[in-house]
């Protein structure tokens, strides 16, 4: 006789429910691309597609199974077909590779943040999924040639230990070093993502219905180019030039594939993994001036991401996760 697994935790139960969120939005997205896709861009697109779908299918039987409702996330209302496409050239494949980015980083978290053998399982299995998924989007775009790979540097000969008392300066006055390659490729990731993410927001913004979030998106590619000109700095410091692409450009269709809720929470979510990155690059960097400039675009961010969290519950748009039973009550 079989035994029934432990209850899901709240942990859990959060963490499939943001799964279904993301899991949902992306098969939007991926609708309106696969429908304007070449035939070799489609191959990546549709597996990722019937793999979300798989995956939404999982999450909605285990929830089910447990006595939870299923969220509403993402349907068949948040995305237009038919429209004209609202990118040009190889962006669908870009934000494929950006977002898995953003799926690997999620998925990983969440494994280690489960305690049942099968909850654990599946995010582990979401986890190879994103990261098959990146891989395979970083080899297209670089035979395409239009993903830039971080600069080449002369390989070490001996291992060295750091004597100068001024290895981690660089404010003000102080003498700054060249950039090490811990930092080169975390500024390199931050700046690809960012332009990336800037053409995004041109898209979303030329095509939102309301005209407080047309305006609220015109400021996320304000702010996404503001951080690749001021990290883009620190690389050009060193020499070293930054990352940059011929392709993916948001087009002049005005007309939008998206709902204005769909395109506010992808904004909410890469601010979120904006905020984490961040975050890791001051925490590695070794150079003084890094952390202090990452604090400040982290500061832009955080206020960016609340501004949009505000748009969309003025709107109606966020739906609220499961919440814990409120026990205050029972003293009243």
């Amino acid at each position: 006789m079989t035994s029934r697994p432990a209850p899901i935790t709240s942990s859990e139960l959060a963490n499939l429910w943001m799964a279904y969120q993301e899991k949902t939005m992306i098969v939007r997205v991926l609708e309106h691309f696969i429908e304007h896709a070449s035939d070799e861009e489609k191959q990546l697109l549709q597996s990722h597609y019937n793999s979300a779908l798989n995956n939404i299918e999982m999450i909605t039987s285990i929830l089910q199974q447990e006595g939870a409702v299923v969220p509403i996330g993402f349907t068949a209302s948040d995305v237009h077909n038919g429209v004209p496409k609202l990118y040009d050239y190889m962006f669908d494949i870009m934000y494929l590779h950006m977002m898995t980015k953003v799926e690997m980083s999620l998925y990983a978290l969440f494994t280690g943040m489960s305690y049942r053998k099968d909850i654990e399982d599946f995010f582990i299995s979401l986890t190879s999924e994103s990261q098959a998924v990146n891989s395979q989007a970083t080899q297209f775009l670089l035979e395409k040639g239009v993903l830039a790979r971080p600069p080449f540097v002369t390989m070490p000969k001996e291992v060295n230990f750091v004597q100068d008392k001024n290895y981690m300066g660089g404010l003000w006055f102080s003498e700054k070093r060249s950039l090490n390659t811990v930092e080169v490729s975390l500024i390199h990731h931050a700046v690809e993502t960012n332009l990336v993410g800037m053409q995004l927001m041109i898209g979303f913004a030329q095509v939102a219905s309301d005209q407080e979030v047309q305006d609220f998106l015109a400021k996320g590619m304000k702010l996404s180019k503001k951080i690749e000109i001021d990290l883009g700095e620190f690389l050009r410091e060193s020499f070293i030039e930054p990352p940059a692409t011929h392709a993916g450009k948001a087009t002049t269709s005005k007309t939008a594939p998206f709902s204005d809720k769909l395109m506010m929470y992808n904004t909410s979510l890469l601010a979120s993994f904006g905020l984490g990155s961040n975050a890791l690059g001051g925490a590695f960097s070794l150079r003084s001036d890094l952390p202090t400039k990452m604090a400040f675009i982290a500061k832009d961010i955080f206020t960016f991401a609340q501004d949009g969290g505000k748009i969309m519950i003025k709107n109606g748009w966020m739906e609220e996760p499961p919440q814990i039973e409120d026990r205050n009550q029972l003293t009243k």
